[in-house]
């Protein structure tokens, strides 16, 4: 697709890479940038990093220039503000989170988006993504990779035996794990000792039963922690977080389960695992991968359950931002912002594109192709992450904030009002900060 005289256009030819139906290593043609380097800071290692050299090789080839790859630390503001400081900041950051943007655009390191890059984002994404990299209606950044957080995996195996459906609804959500449990199996797994994971709980139920605009609200801390909309997502959660027997381990179990746990746990053991179904994002998928369940098969996926009229669309992602006003920075957010360079990646699995315009043949299985789809199906009622939108004391410090409440309140459900008192003395003091 051509949106702009200087767009890149790709067109198939053979490669390596998944089953997508299509040619796998598209080659492409852009700006004449022979002898220019650019330079991309990201915080991607192992698979991730491989996955997205691949994306960099074919921007070369379309171009003739140079990429170098440079490692980042996270927080990756941190690590940007030593090399600015030494005037040595890469020409484009791959920023994980909105405030991370925002940090970098008060700082006066981002550069606004071109307008061949400007185009591509107004033909490929819905507006919701296009805000979500936008500070004062100015865009920076190019949501590249994206996670869809708004999901629930189980084991076949268990839901089969047990004889229920994936539910859509909440309601239906406890109906399923009680028959579950009925059928001998604990139903949900929780990882209650990576906090992170909790906050992701919350903020599905209160965007699905508050709506977009009271999130919105909760997000900037417009309103308070002990607003009642908050009071009734917590009841809610209670409802399944205060029943011992639907917790793998319990409370005080879940609160020793760590992430990685959490998944291996729900997809070993065959059909009598240590729970049927375990709560997060795409990215469980790589931790399946370290068992011998196969995704399609034994672990299947479905939205999270609508609480309110609708499920969720709660979403985490790395936009590109340019730091450097260059031709090359630019000519990479226009790259980045078209199917092609997404189609890439995706062949190789582990990766959601909030691309629109990308073909979904190119994820390499039908439970990532559905998770994708589900994504872009949300248009503009995404919302991203609201602890990744809050003060780091606040929304992402262990021990502290906001996942230290909600591990206190995995504890002693019942303490609802305390949990309030809790959360709000934390965010008083983080955005006053």
């Amino acid at each position: 697709m051509v949106v702009a005289a200087a767009a890149l256009t790709l067109s198939a030819c053979g490669g390596s890479g998944g089953d997508s139906g299509k040619d796998d290593a598209p080659k492409a043609k852009g700006p004449d940038l022979k002898g220019q380097t650019v330079s991309v800071a990201a915080v991607w290692s192992g698979p991730e990093k491989d996955a997205f050299r691949k994306v960099l090789d074919a921007f070369e080839e379309a171009t003739g220039a140079k990429v170098t790859l440079v490692p980042a630390q996270d927080p990756i503001i941190g690590f940007l503000e030593s090399k600015v400081a030494g005037g040595g900041q890469p020409d484009v950051a791959m920023l994980p989170q909105v405030g991370a943007i925002e940090q970098a655009v008060a700082n006066g390191w981002a550069k606004p988006l071109g307008k061949d890059a400007q185009a591509a984002l107004k033909e490929n994404y819905s507006e919701g993504w296009a805000d979500l990299g936008s500070v004062d209606d100015t865009p920076y950044g190019v949501y590249f990779k994206a996670a869809n957080k708004s999901l629930v995996w189980y084991n076949t195996s268990v839901f089969e035996n047990a004889g229920v459906e994936e539910p859509k609804t909440w309601d239906d959500f406890l109906k399923a794990a009680q028959t579950v449990f009925d059928s001998g199996v604990t139903p949900v797994s929780v990882a209650g000792a990576d906090g992170w994971t909790l906050t992701d709980w919350f903020e599905n139920v209160y965007l699905s039963q508050a709506g977009p605009e009271k999130y919105d609200q909760l997000a900037e801390h417009e309103i308070k922690w002990t607003d009642p909309s908050v009071k009734e997502a917590l009841e809610t959660l209670a409802g399944l977080f205060g029943n011992k027997d639907y917790l793998a381990g319990g409370q005080s179990g879940a609160l020793q389960t760590e992430f990685p746990a959490s998944v291996t746990q729900t997809f070993t053991g065959g059909d009598q695992p240590k729970a049927g179904m375990v709560f997060e994002g795409d990215f469980v998928s790589i931790n399946i991968g370290q068992t011998d369940a196969e995704i399609g098969t034994d672990a299947k996926v479905f939205p999270f359950p609508a609480v309110g009229e609708n499920s969720p669309a709660v979403v985490g992602g790395d936009a590109a931002v340019a730091l450097k006003d260059s031709k090359g920075a630019q000519a990479l957010l226009t790259f980045l912002a078209g199917p092609e360079s997404a189609e890439i990646w995706a062949k190789e699995g582990g990766f959601i594109s909030p691309n629109k315009a990308v073909d979904t043949a190119a994820y390499p299985n039908d439970v990532q192709r559905d998770i994708a789809e589900a994504l872009i199906a949300a248009g503009d009622d995404i919302r991203f992450d609201m602890s990744d939108q809050a003060p780091q004391a606040f929304g992402g410090t262990p021990g502290k904030g906001e996942w230290k409440a909600l591990q206190d309140f995995l504890k002693d459900p019942e303490d609802v009002a305390g949990t309030q008192k809790a959360l709000e003395r934390a965010a008083a003091a983080a955005y006053k900060e």
